[in-house]
C-alpha cells in the first residue's frame, strides 16, 4: 500500500521531498504582528508549513495546576494558568494569522490540546491537525480529532511502541489520513537520546502511515538523517531569535538554521538516487584521467607470447580495462610493441602460427 498524505495542495510520500513544519508553538510571546513576523521568516527560508498550539487552560488543567504560583524566568503570569491564557489566541486572531499564512503560500494549522480546542480548530476549517506527545494515550482526544475528518499528524514522544500501536488503531478505525512522527519529549533532546532508528520501526509497523520526526534537538543534521531513513515529514521550532523569552526559543531554529536544513533536505533527496549503480556521464573524465588502461611494459616483437610481467597498468585510463589481463597472457602478438604501447584484442593472435604469417 502507498503510504501518501495530502497537505493543501502538497503531496507526501516515500518519492517527495521532506515536508518542513516550522513548530511557532508560543514562540510568539503573545503578539500578533511578532507571530506573523515569524510566519514571514519561515515562508522565506524554506518551510511548508506553519504551526501554532491551542489550548483551552481552563478544561485542560485541574483548577490546583491552573491556580498555582508560576515563578519561572519565561512567565508573562504570576500563576501557570494566567500565565498560559497570556500566550493564547482567540478565534479573531486566528482567523487574522490563518489568511496572513495562505498569503504567503504556508499550510497553517494547529495542536489540538483538548476537545475544545480541537472543535475551535474545526470552526476555523484548518487543513490537517496536530497531536502532541502528551496525548498519544488520550484515545478519546483522538478519536475526536480523527471523526472530524482532516490529516492528523501525530507525534510519538514518552511512548512505547505499544502506545504508538493502540493510537494507531484508534485514528485508523476513523480517519485513514495519518502520519506518526517519531519524537523524543525532552527540551532540547540528546543526540544519544533521538532513536532515529525507529523511523524504520514504524515505516514496517505502519506500511500505510506516512512517518517522519518532531526533533527537538539543538542542530539540522538529524532531519537529514531522518530523510534517509524514509522520514518524509520534519517538524522543527522555529523563532526569530533562540535568545527571546520563552521555554522553546533555546533550542528552536532561527531563520538561518531553517533555511541550511530545507537546503540540505533538498540535496539529500536529489542524492539518493534511484538505487541503480551506473557509470555516469559527469564521471567519464575522472576515469579517464584517474583509471588505468592495460599498456606494453616494454618492447616486444611480432609474435611474442604475452605472459605475467609484459603488460603494465598505467593512466590515462583510455583503453582496454585491467580485468581484461588475464584473457592476454598466452595469446600471441600479431604486431610489434613499444613501451607503453596500449593493447587491444585487436593486436592478438588466436594461435602462434597466426601471428609468426603477420609477421
Amino acid at each position: 500500500m502507498l503510504r501518501e498524505m495530502k497537505l493543501g495542495s502538497t503531496v507526501i510520500n516515500d518519492n517527495s521531498d521532506c515536508f518542513v513544519i516550522a513548530e511557532v508553538g508560543h514562540n510568539h510571546q503573545g503578539s500578533v504582528e511578532t507571530c506573523k513576523e515569524i510566519f514571514k521568516a519561515a515562508q522565506a527560508n524554506g518551510a511548508h508549513a506553519v504551526k501554532l498550539q491551542k489550548r483551552d487552560n481552563k478544561s485542560l488543567y485541574t483548577k490546583a495546576y491552573y491556580d498555582m504560583a508560576y515563578n519561572s524566568e519565561n512567565a508573562y503570569a504570576p500563576t501557570y494558568g494566567l500565565h498560559r491564557e497570556a500566550l493564547e489566541f482567540g478565534m479573531a486572531e486566528y482567523r487574522d494569522l490563518k489568511q496572513y499564512a495562505e498569503e504567503l503560500g504556508l499550510i497553517f494549522f494547529s495542536t489540538a490540546f483538548d476537545f475544545n480546542s480541537a472543535d475551535f480548530l474545526a470552526e476555523l476549517d484548518v487543513p490537517c491537525y496536530k497531536i502532541a506527545s502528551g496525548d498519544l494515550t488520550n484515545t478519546p482526544l483522538l478519536r475526536h480529532v480523527a471523526s472530524i475528518g482532516k490529516p492528523v499528524i501525530i507525534s510519538t514522544g514518552a511512548g512505547a511502541l505499544e502506545d504508538v500501536i493502540r493510537a494507531y488503531d484508534a485514528i485508523m478505525q476513523i480517519n485513514p489520513q495519518l502520519a506518526i512522527l517519531q519524537c523524543t519529549a525532552s527540551y532540547p533532546s540528546q543526540f544519544e537520546e533521538m532513536g532515529l532508528n525507529v523511523i524504520s520501526t514504524y515505516r514496517e509497523a505502519f506500511p500505510d502511515a506516512v512517518v517522519g520526526l518532531s526533533s527537538h534537538d539543538n542542530g539540522i543534521a538529524m532531519a537529514v538523517a531522518a530523510y534517509v531513513l524514509g522520514g518524509r515529514i520534519v517538524e522543527k521550532h522555529f523563532t526569530l531569535n533562540r535568545t527571546m523569552k520563552g521555554t522553546d526559543h533555546a533550542f528552536s531554529l532561527e531563520p538561518l538554521g531553517l533555511s541550511k536544513m530545507v537546503r540540505d533536505l533538498k540535496r539529500v533527496r536529489v542524492a539518493l538516487g534511484d538505487g541503480q549503480k551506473t557509470l555516469l556521464e559527469s564521471e567519464k573524465p575522472a576515469l579517464a584521467k584517474m583509471g588505468k588502461k592495460i599498456v606494453a611494459a616494454k618492447a616486444f616483437p611480432a609474435g611474442h607470447i604475452l605472459q605475467e610481467g609484459d603488460l603494465a597498468f598505467k593512466s590515462p585510463g583510455d583503453g582496454l580495462p585491467p580485468y581484461f589481463a588475464d584473457q592476454l597472457y598466452g595469446k600471441a602478438l600479431k604486431v610489434a610493441l613499444t613501451e607503453d604501447d596500449a593493447l587491444s584484442l585487436e593486436m592478438l593472435a588466436a594461435t602462434t602460427s597466426e601471428a609468426v604469417k603477420a609477421n
